[in-house]
């Protein structure tokens, strides 16, 4: 069954989807018309899954299950996985980009590519500072208040740590 995201539980269930370019406002729309129907059927062995879809940021997909509601199944996140793949393969967007997503002072948003991590860190582009989006959250109250986070915070603090040696 689907809900609108403001209505699932603090606790509910969270997996961040980060599209490798920021998608139009037509894009995001169809996004979501694409992954309500199939969220309002999602289903865990027979069991229907109370789920939702937020796009944040013009660049990530995030599914919400209450699992108070019903427990998903190892089959049931395959199944959400291979709907947003094919929603990325008719958009020409892979949503399972693995990325450093950071905003920019201007508010913008831009991905570093894991190999050039170090490289924005010595260059000044990427600092302790900087906000990034920690794709890492796992409730839905926890996207709420740790979805930017400084990124000495996050999983890129090790490379302040290399930078400083």
């Amino acid at each position: 069954m689907y809900v609108d995201f403001d209505k699932l539980s603090d606790n509910a269930r969270i997996w961040v989807y980060q599209a490798d370019r920021p998608l139009a406002d037509t894009e995001v729309k169809t996004v979501e018309e694409l992954l309500k129907p199939a969220l309002s059927q999602w289903a865990a062995h027979g069991q229907p899954l109370l789920a939702s879809v937020n796009v944040s940021e013009n660049r990530f997909v995030v599914i919400g299950l209450d699992e108070e509601y019903s427990l998903p199944s190892g089959c049931s996140i395959d199944d959400s996985v291979r709907t947003l793949r094919n929603v990325g393969q008719q958009l020409g967007v892979d949503f399972f980009d693995r990325s450093a997503a950071v905003q920019l002072t201007d508010e913008s948003v831009v991905t570093i590519s894991l190999p050039a991590i170090k490289n924005a860190v010595v260059d000044g582009q990427l600092t302790p500072d900087t906000f990034v989006f920690n794709t890492l959250v796992k409730t839905k109250a926890e996207f709420l208040t740790n979805w930017r986070i400084r990124a000495a915070n996050s999983w890129l603090s090790r490379y302040f740590k290399q930078a400083v040696v």
